[in-house]
């Protein structure tokens, strides 16, 4: 039996999906479309907006940086950003001010699962501050 090898998907494929996220709104459809291009998993650092990803068969591919450097508070406030993420959600600001937010409330990172669609946004000192589940 042969195993076929499916190369890594470029940074280009991923932006081009990546560019009909408006809000919240289309996260779901973005991550569905990530899953149909091969991608297992991939976690965004808020400093600098900079995403790894990980595919099926094991290679990752790193982005360049999207926007300036923002810092990530060292103290969290999860309730602050619950409700930030819940009105992101709703469609009620972009992708940068969900950075921007994300940054104020302590939020160092969040990591998406395909395999788990869930999305686990994590501190600064590596706690899990919100997980999610991704409507399929």
């Amino acid at each position: 039996m042969y195993k076929i090898f499916i190369p890594m998907v470029t940074i280009q494929e991923i932006k081009n999906a990546h560019a009909k996220v408006k809000s919240g709104v289309d996260f779901p459809q973005y991550i569905r479309e990530l899953k149909g291009m091969g991608i297992v998993r991939y976690e965004t650092y808020v400093s600098d907006g900079h995403t790894e990803y990980w595919s099926e068969n094991g290679e990752t591919v790193i982005s360049e940086e999207k926007y300036d450097f923002l810092e990530v508070k060292k103290v969290s406030n999860e309730e602050a950003f619950r409700r930030g993420l819940k009105e992101h959600q709703a469609g009620k600001s972009d992708y940068m001010g969900f950075c921007r937010m994300c940054a104020e409330s302590g939020v160092e990172k969040w990591v998406v699962s395909m395999g788990e669609m869930s999305c686990v946004y994590f501190d600064v000192e590596g706690r899990v501050m919100v997980e999610e589940r991704i409507p399929e």
